[in-house]
């Protein structure tokens, strides 16, 4: 193990960076099979994470990285629901989940520079996105510009455990995150340090408990932490 391998064990080093570009090309080719691969393993995700969330009639709700659509059907109507995801590819499948259900807006978008006025929404999920986009901290500014003050902002995602055996099998996936589509490697701690989210829940999901699920309130603008 080199020595710059050894920093990102450490948690020293972010991952590699990813790009818009090249998430799109990832996703574009991941588009027609993601609902029979990934979108049956992240399913019980979804649920507990629209669980948590518990979307009321009324509320205007955002999903960033809203995908192929897989989560919409959970959602109770009477929302106001907004989607945005960056792949046109991902999104012309959403499409197809919400014809004729109205309430629904799907947007192509980058959720690391959203275009919706400040306090836009009451709750946000972002589902299996956080490892995905290739500045998590611009996500999360952007989350809470668009969220009213202490709305509800969910997260979904895997984060690794520097000190786990699995983080080692993550860290030699690094050189393909652009292929992947995904940061393999990415650690809570840097995650939150990078951030400055608060989550006041966190929760292991099923399956296996590989993902965890934060919670947490939109800060005003003027916070600075």
């Amino acid at each position: 193990m080199n020595r710059s391998t050894k920093e990102v064990a450490l948690g020293i080093l972010p991952p590699p960076l990813l790009s818009n570009e090249s998430n799109i090309k990832a996703y574009r080719s991941q588009a027609a099979f993601y609902d029979a691969t990934l979108g049956i393993v992240f399913a019980q995700g979804r649920r507990r994470a629209l669980e948590v969330l518990a979307p009321q009639a009324g509320e205007r709700v955002l999903e960033v990285g809203v995908g192929t659509g897989l989560s919409l059907p959970l959602y109770p109507p009477g929302l106001k629901l907004t989607g945005i995801d960056l792949s046109p590819e991902m999104l012309h499948r959403a499409e197809r989940r919400v014809l004729g259900r109205p309430g629904i807006q799907l947007l192509q978008m980058d959720a690391q520079a959203m275009n919706f006025p400040d306090g836009s929404f009451d709750k946000a999920a972002a589902m299996y996105i956080s490892s995905v986009v290739p500045d998590p901290a611009a996500m999360l500014r952007e989350l809470n510009r668009v969220v009213r003050p202490g709305g509800l902002i969910l997260i979904l995602n895997h984060f690794s455990d520097p000190a786990s055996l699995m983080s080692r099998c993550e860290i030699l996936l690094q050189p393909l995150t652009r292929r992947l589509g995904f940061h393999p490697y990415f650690p809570l701690q840097l995650f939150l340090q990078s951030t400055g989210f608060v989550p006041e829940r966190v929760e292991s999901v099923k399956p296996f408990g590989y993902w965890t699920l934060l919670a947490g309130r939109a800060k005003p603008a003027t916070s600075k932490a």
